[in-house]
């Protein structure tokens, strides 16, 4: 049974960019309104990356108009057009709650030099 599901859910992966946790990412996700169908981008910092295979989602938060707005998407999901990586952040932890409390330059993931 368990071999079953996981054939299923390797039909789903797709090809996926690489983002690691810290980095600011802009996400292109489909949006649906009645009949019509059309791309938002939403940008912001990725707090956490968790679960494996077909399952495994991620967290992007970003700020609008002074309100903290987090969103989680599957990382294979047929949803989401694709995933552009802004700039690499240099973080030492695998999730960055922490950040939820913060405001202003606090907020700031520094950037990764390479």
């Amino acid at each position: 049974m368990n071999e079953i599901i996981k054939s299923i859910e390797d039909e789903a992966l797709k090809e996926v960019t690489d983002f690691n946790v810290g980095d600011t990412v802009k996400v292109y996700a489909k949006i649906k309104e009645g009949n019509r169908e059309r791309i938002q981008v939403f940008e912001g910092v990725v707090l956490k990356k968790q679960g494996t295979g077909a399952r495994s989602t991620y967290t992007v938060r970003k700020t609008s108009n002074g309100v903290g707005v987090e969103k989680t998407w599957p990382l294979y999901s047929p949803n989401v057009e694709k995933v552009e990586v802004v700039r690499r952040g240099k973080v030492r932890r695998a999730k960055l709650n922490y950040l939820r409390n913060r405001v202003g330059k606090k907020a700031k993931v520094k950037e990764a030099i390479k």
